[in-house]
Formats: structure tokens, sequence, C-alpha cells
């Protein structure tokens, strides 16, 4: 298993495994519409600084993460947009080790921290947690709808 930074090349890949993994429980969501699709990983990766790790088994794309390198006043960080394995490679280990993979990335280019958001009532919560992820005290999200 190896880590690579991706770019605009892997794009269908990309969409194939982000597609495989958010259309399915326990996300459900629609990403039918293929424009809206390639609009929404545009305005994930066509920021300052982004940063695009796929995790490869062999030749074949595993797992990604899509984030962006986001200067904070306590240093800089790596903050991670959407991150996933694909679903039958899920529970086998594949999530912590392309962790570990990023972070030895991240060291090397001088980055200490990650920041990420997920649902407290998906899978994923528990396996931040379980990987020594901890969760930041009177932080919330909004949203409203109009």
């Amino acid at each position: 298993m190896t880590v690579r930074e991706l770019d605009r090349s892997n794009n269908d890949e990309i969409k194939r495994l982000f597609r495989e993994v958010f259309s399915a429980p326990p996300w459900n969501e629609d990403w039918s519409d293929d424009e809206q699709l390639d609009d929404y990983l545009l305005d994930l990766t066509e920021v300052r600084n982004p940063l695009l790790f796929g995790l490869f088994e062999g030749e074949e794309l595993i797992g990604i993460s899509i984030g962006r390198i986001k200067h904070w006043c306590d240093g800089t960080e790596y903050f991670i947009e959407e991150l996933c394995i694909r679903p039958d490679m899920q529970g086998k280990g594949y999530g912590r080790a392309f962790f570990s993979l990023i972070e030895s990335d991240l060291k090397a280019r001088g980055l200490d921290t990650i920041f990420l958001m997920t649902e407290k009532d998906k899978p994923a919560y528990g396996f931040y947690k379980k990987i020594g992820f901890e969760e930041l005290p009177g932080l919330t999200s909004f949203w409203k709808r109009f």
C-alpha cells in the first residue's frame, strides 16, 4: 500500500471512488449528477494550497483525502474536507495506515496538525476518536436553508 499526491489527472478515479463511498450507506448521498460532482470537487481542489492524497493498493485507488494547507494563528494545518476508504476495504486497517502515511508526509512538510469534521452519528466519528483525534469542545456547525 502506498500514498501518492493526486491532481486533476486523477479526477475520474476520484469521482468513481467518491460516488462508491458516499452514495452508499451510511451516507446515502445522491451524487448521480455528474456536473454537480465535478463542481463540488472543483470547489474543494481549486483553492490556495490544495493537497490531495490517494491510497493505492498496487495501482488501484482505494482511499482519498481531499484537503488544503491552511494557515492559522497558532500554525499551519492540513484541513481535510473529504476523506474515504473504499467500502470493501473498511475495517481492515487501511484507514489507520492511510492516516499514518499522511502524517509522515505532513511532518516532512513541517506541518503538525490535521483538522477535519464529521457527523457524530456516522461510523467515521468513532474511527477518528479511535486513532487519536480529539473533539474540539465548544465548536459547533451551523447552516441555514432559505
